[in-house]
């Protein structure tokens, strides 16, 4: 009859170190995630924050510029108040504001109809004497106040950010107003303030007004469009400062930070895309993976050695249960290491069990080879003493002995007598 095939054979060892394996790469694993969440959401945090802190700063720095270049044009206003009708004065004050900081990109006066009175620099004198006719023009002379204007296309065919102050006589009639222009898409002094950016992580900074428009972006061609899509925007006008994670109008995951600039309605955000934020963390990951790799190592080779150690006593004690038939079964089991609790007790337990066999399999055989009445060996006994004495090749002597007439014993007396007689005759 062919013999079965064994299937795959697991022993205690096997599953020890199948279960370590299994704990340790669950353990990591989990270690790992946890890590690269809890690191992945420290980088976001602080890069918010840091987006948030940038934004306010430029925010405070552009706050700062508006008011000190409406300040210089309140002063110019009060001193082209009294030279309103001398053309040549109206022109050096003009020139002076320009001058002075560089500031702005052009300066201007115009009168109460909204007539160009004086413009600076040099190359746009030909508009004097002409008729306003720019929003931006149009709400200055409406509103009659300190006013930051919202993007225009100026008469010189350039998209433009005035600042205007009224001028006021003595009597507080109202004479027109001094103005400065920033060109948008041109280099001024708010450009360089804003485009001072040291970071190299792919964070850049843009302006906004209250209509969405873009006043500043690094890309000077976005420069005047309207931004449509970008939650953050939309709410930016209702919003002073904080943080948002979001997807932009160019369909890019962005953690932005933002501040108000409040005396002229624009919003300032600074954002960095997720992407790039998070992208260090997985050199970190493979940095971390490649340092604990030789620990693991090393702790492997200790599970293996617990393994064999906790193994080595109960595949020893299944070896001596597989051959309690054999001789010397009990030397071996006695001189099994049990150093931990199960193993001592189911060593006990087989020593025990060995001996219960051995005393049960001695008690059969003195059994199977003794007459039950007289305890004297019957002819089993007789035959297998007789063989080995010839397979010793020793000399003996045999002496038979016949009970005569024991039939009668057991007829006249019965058979009680009959087996007194026995027990007596073989003591």
């Amino acid at each position: 009859m062919p013999h079965a095939k064994h299937g795959l054979r697991l022993d205690l060892r096997t599953l020890i170190l199948v279960l370590c394996a299994l704990t340790a790469v669950v353990m990591l694993c989990a270690s790992y995630f946890a890590s690269y969440r809890v690191q992945r959401q420290l980088l976001i945090d602080h890069a918010l924050e840091a987006n948030r802190v940038y934004a306010t700063k430029l925010a405070s720095i552009t706050e700062t510029f508006i008011a000190s270049a409406l300040q210089q044009l309140t002063y110019s206003a009060s001193v082209q108040a009294r030279h309103l009708s001398d053309a040549a004065a109206l022109q050096d004050e003009t020139d002076r504001v320009l001058g002075q900081g560089m500031a702005f990109n052009s300066t201007f006066v115009i009168d109460a109809n909204g007539m160009l009175l004086a413009i600076s620099p040099a190359p746009l004198r030909h508009l004097v004497g002409t008729r306003m006719q720019s929003p931006g023009a149009k709400e200055a002379l409406q509103e009659r106040r300190p006013l930051v204007s919202t993007p225009f296309l100026s008469a010189a065919n350039n998209l433009v950010v005035v600042l205007s102050h009224p001028i006021f006589d003595s009597n507080g009639r109202y004479l027109g107003y001094v103005g400065g222009s920033l060109y948008l898409r041109e280099r001024n002094i708010l450009n360089s303030l804003l485009g001072e950016h040291f970071h190299q992580d792919g964070s850049y900074l843009y302006v906004v007004d209250r209509n969405r428009r873009l006043l500043y972006h690094p890309n000077s061609q976005r420069v005047g469009t309207v931004v449509e899509g970008n939650a953050l925007i939309d709410q930016l006008t209702t919003l002073t400062s904080g943080t948002r994670q979001l997807t932009n109008s160019q369909g890019v995951e962005v953690l932005a930070g933002y501040a108000t600039v409040p005396s002229a309605g624009w919003g300032v955000v600074a954002q960095q895309p997720l992407a790039q934020t998070t992208m260090p963390l997985n050199s970190l990951i493979l940095n971390v993976v490649g340092i604990s790799a030789p620990l693991a190592l090393v702790g492997s080779l200790l599970l293996w050695w617990l393994a064999m150690t906790i193994a080595r006593p109960l595949w020893q004690l299944a070896a001596g249960a597989r051959s309690m038939d054999r001789v010397g079964t009990d030397e071996r089991l006695h001189r099994v290491r049990a150093w931990y609790f199960e193993a001592a007790e189911l060593k006990r337990a087989l020593l025990f069990g060995l001996n219960l066999l051995q005393e049960r399999i001695g008690r059969l055989n003195r059994d199977a080879q003794t007459d039950p009445l007289t305890g004297l060996g019957n002819r089993r006994s007789l035959e297998f003493s007789l063989s080995l004495l010839e397979a010793e090749g020793r000399a003996f002597s045999a002496i038979v002995l016949d009970i005569d007439h024991f039939k009668r014993v057991n007829d006249n007396f019965g058979h009680e007598v009959g087996d007194q007689v026995l027990r007596r005759l073989a003591e």
